[in-house]
């Protein structure tokens, strides 16, 4: 009974193995959808470090094994057979995680562009023509979750970011590919394969990491902002801030007064809740731009606001602009090496002084 059971399991198992394959790959996408935490806690951050490790493993034995240079045991063999599922798994995961920490790090546009790279590197995983690269392949996914993972932790320890934390990211990350290269030389004496399969995707998911930092398209993670708006005053209180707002309840999908009806005299307060690990500290630019006739976007602004770290909702802070035109506006939250944080619209709409004009007052 036991023996007709299992060898069903194993019958469906070859029978479906390419639909197992991305069942599980995507498995390991929904796995931490809910369960991801902050970018700094310390278990997150052992157990990113624990599933890099037992793919480091995977890739080197799977390497050995398929140049017949290493066979496992009996025993060792049937765990084995499923090696590409824990892998797809893990991979899954992984690359879950630091999407989340992606998206939440950059604008939406600024994630799309580089999510959109990702997925279709998940894609093509499970297209026929890349399985018969498998390994270097997979070389290529380990390598954005290893760049990924090591990109965040440097940042966290120095406390700022910029090109130095970026370069010692990617050093580091080419480091230990090479080390990787050196074990598996010991027991393959074909440099040339081990350069096609090792190095070369690990270098060329670091050479297009490099292009997209240089244009400002990889999301300035650690920093997010959880919360942004345009008001009419901004004020701190007692440890807490006041904001004024003539926004209806109806719109509730706005920020604040993204129609802002300006009176003689008034005002726009940008407000900004941005998230930053415990011992960060950076500075961030509010950048105000205002779109002319021929819709072309011009600087007006560029507000630099301090940032601290450690608070779980995020450093509260704003930026003031005094003077201002009708018209479409733009408000983007930016790193000093012009990342781009978060973005919000908003119109400047001059009406005449309201002697009874009211708002509402949230409190932050």
């Amino acid at each position: 009974m036991f023996l007709e059971f299992r060898q069903k399991i194993v019958s469906l198992k070859h029978k479906y193995e390419a639909r197992l394959d991305v069942l599980f790959f995507v498995a390991g996408f929904a796995f931490d959808a809910v369960m991801v935490k902050d970018i700094d806690e310390p278990l997150a951050i052992f157990q990113q470090a624990l599933y890099l490790g037992i793919l480091a493993v995977l890739i080197h034995f799977e390497l050995l094994f398929r140049l017949h240079k290493w066979r496992p045991s009996d025993r060792l063999l049937k765990a084995w057979n499923y090696r590409n599922l824990l892998l797809h798994f893990l991979l899954g995961t992984l690359l879950n995680i630091y999407s989340i920490f992606y998206i939440k790090s950059a604008s939406f546009l600024n994630s799309l562009i580089f999510l959109f790279v990702m997925a279709a590197m998940i894609l093509a995983n499970e297209l026929p023509f890349i399985k018969s690269s498998k390994v270097s392949f997979k070389v290529g996914l380990f390598a954005i979750c290893l760049f990924s993972y090591i990109s965040i932790l440097y940042p966290l320890v120095l406390g700022f970011l910029g090109w130095t934390p970026f370069l010692l990211s990617s050093a580091t990350t080419i480091f230990l590919f090479y080390l990787q290269f050196r074990f598996l030389s010991k027991s393959i004496q074909d440099r040339r394969l081990l350069v096609k399969s090792i190095l070369a995707p690990s270098v060329s998911v670091l050479v297009v990491f490099i292009f997209f930092y240089s244009m400002g398209w990889i999301p300035p993670v650690p920093l997010s902002v959880r919360d942004q708006g345009i008001y009419h005053l901004v004020e701190k209180r007692e440890g807490s801030w006041f904001l004024s707002t003539e926004r209806e309840d109806w719109k509730f999908w706005q920020s604040g007064d993204q129609d802002f009806k300006a009176e003689p005299g008034d005002k726009i307060y940008f407000y900004a809740q941005i998230y930053s690990p415990a011992r960060f500290a950076d500075e961030v630019f509010v950048q105000f731009s205002h779109l002319d006739k021929k819709n072309n976007w011009h600087e007006a602004d560029h507000i630099p606001m301090k940032i601290l770290g450690g608070r779980k909702e995020g450093f509260r802070g704003f930026a003031v602009k005094s003077n201002f035109e009708a018209g479409e506006w733009r408000v983007q939250v930016v790193t000093a090496n012009h990342q781009e944080i978060s973005r919000l619209y908003f119109d400047v709409n001059p009406v005449e002084a309201n002697p009874t004009r009211q708002f509402r007052i949230l409190k932050r």
